[in-house]
């Protein structure tokens, strides 16, 4: 009985549980660009680009293996427009009566599958280290879910950096040596950029037909959109950037979008890349002797450490994840995260290159954009609903629980202790962006003064009751209790003509 092997547009791995289910001699895969997950937000051009472009390949590596492949493009007559309804066509097509899944990454496909009227087998995503099961046994019993300690028993796992049962130099983290603020200069071009083949233009013209109204830059494209693409780049990163990495990931710089980031989560994201073999590349880069421990552990941290804990957080809680909102923030996401003009350097610089990149590095996405929209009481569904749309290597799984959690605090603490906020004095120090503001960020009060100082303290007293026994708010609370009375007017004033001024669309 043939059955039918789904292969998501983020799941382009030939060591798929799905695959290795299924039986290349009769079953069928089928993979398919539809409307449906094209458009459930609206995804940078881009980012929609990169995802078809890479299914097309992947489809053919599959066919050359030896698999029928049943692909639909997206302007493919018969399309359906959902991945459901495109099973169902080809499960009538070839008569077949059996699917295989690999989990999605994303509640709503998740139901999608088990509510099909065709029986779905959906198999565990064994590309990430920790299993559901794994993560659930190690949160039972917690008070607090603190990545760091599920970060040690991974490491504990893999073996990565570890000189048998602790960590190499004795430390399982290295991340005060990671903090130094923005060089003078970079001594990197940045990621290695692919002149688009035939694949790849085909799908540019298809996106610049069906998306010319979203949000962002299509061309120039210079994505990966193959493994070996994609492995190349690891290479060069690895070579010419690691060594530099850690002790520059914090910074911020006006004309330079890259640092010496790596720029493969697009890869390891969408299965390009395998997660703990980038690991294992990047710790020899150690053992060598070629980078030093601050970088490769910052880095591995991010990987093995952030992004399995960021899934355990998102399947341990669950389907309502994304509606939360414990400080019950209400406001419209501004235009200027669409583009729209202010006055704000850091944001728009921020904007601007997610607009031409689909990429922004965490630091920008943190402590910029998340920053603000925290500090300015943004709704939080609709800072994630942007996030996800914006950013090439954003998936529900990673991306709702660190703008959820950790950027908006709108889970109340499950993955943060405390919010991410600061004044402008942070941005200041990790960065060069306030050099060239219209806003002067040493300014604490007046038309002048940085909106992030202003909207700094404006949140703070809001959320008093929440936050002043917090032991790591305690400091920010007691200084403000120090303030003269006729400061706090000004702050608090100042803040809401600021924020007034926001609200009735004015460039601020």
């Amino acid at each position: 009985m043939v059955k039918l092997v789904l292969v998501l547009g983020d799941q382009l791995t030939p060591t798929l549980s799905a695959l290795d289910a299924g039986d290349p001699d009769k079953d069928v895969v089928v993979m398919a660009e539809v409307a449906d997950e094209a458009s459930y937000v609206p995804h940078h051009p881009k980012k929609i680009a990169f995802i078809f472009a890479a299914m097309r390949k992947f489809a053919q590596k599959l066919q050359d293996k030896g698999w029928t492949v049943a692909y639909t493009k997206l302007d493919d007559a018969g399309n359906t427009g959902s991945i459901t309804g495109e099973l169902i066509r080809r499960a009538e097509e070839h008569g077949a009566t059996d699917i295989l899944a690999t989990e999605p990454g994303e509640w709503r496909l998740i139901t999608a599958l088990n509510e099909l009227a065709l029986p779905v087998t959906q198999h565990p995503d064994t590309r990430f280290i920790a299993s559901h099961a794994e993560f659930e046994t190690w949160a039972e019993g917690r008070k607090e879910l603190r990545m760091e300690w599920f970060y040690r028993d991974i490491r504990r796992k893999t073996g990565l950096l570890m000189d048998g049962d602790k960590p190499v130099e004795g430390k399982w983290n290295f991340d005060h040596d990671n903090r130094k603020s923005a060089p003078k200069s970079i001594n990197y071009t940045g990621p290695m950029q692919f002149t688009p083949d035939d694949t790849v233009e085909e799908v540019l013209t298809l996106v610049e037909t069906k998306f010319d109204t979203n949000f962002g830059a299509l061309r120039p494209f210079w994505f990966a959109t193959d493994a070996g693409q994609a492995q190349r780049q690891l290479t060069r990163w690895i070579t010419y950037a690691l060594p530099h990495f850690g002790d520059f990931q914090d910074a911020m710089m006006n004309e330079e979008k890259f640092l010496y980031h790596s720029i493969i989560s697009f890869y390891i994201n969408a299965g390009l890349l395998d997660p703990l073999e980038v690991c294992r590349q990047v710790e020899q880069a150690y053992l060598d002797n070629y980078a030093p421990i601050n970088a490769v552990e910052g880095f591995i941290r991010q990987i093995i450490g952030w992004r399995e804990y960021m899934r355990g957080i998102y399947f341990l809680e669950g389907p309502d994840y994304t509606t939360r909102n414990v400080l019950g923030h209400d406001r419209d996401l501004p235009a200027m995260f669409w583009g729209a003009d202010t006055k704000m350097n850091c944001v728009a610089k921020t904007v601007s290159q997610t607009a031409d990149e689909a990429y922004a590095h965490h630091i920008q996405r943190l402590m910029v954009t998340g920053n603000f929209a925290l500090l300015a009481g943004i709704d939080p569904q609709q800072v994630h609903e942007w996030y996800l749309a914006v950013y090439a290597d954003a998936y529900e799984w990673v991306e709702a629980p660190n703008v959820i959690g950790m950027s908006q605090w709108a889970d109340g603490g499950i993955v943060g202790s405390k919010p991410y906020v600061s004044s402008g004095a942070y941005i200041d120090r990790m960065s060069d962006y306030c050099k060239s503001c219209a806003y002067k960020v040493k300014n604490k009060t007046g038309a002048e003064a940085c909106p992030f100082n202003l909207l700094y303290w404006d949140f703070l007293i809001r959320h008093r009751d929440r936050f002043s026994n917090n032991p790591r708010m305690g400091n920010m609370y007691r200084t403000w209790d120090r303030m003269k009375d006729d400061r706090k007017d000004a702050v608090i004033a100042d803040a809401q003509k600021w924020l007034d001024r926001l609200d009735q669309g004015e460039a601020v």
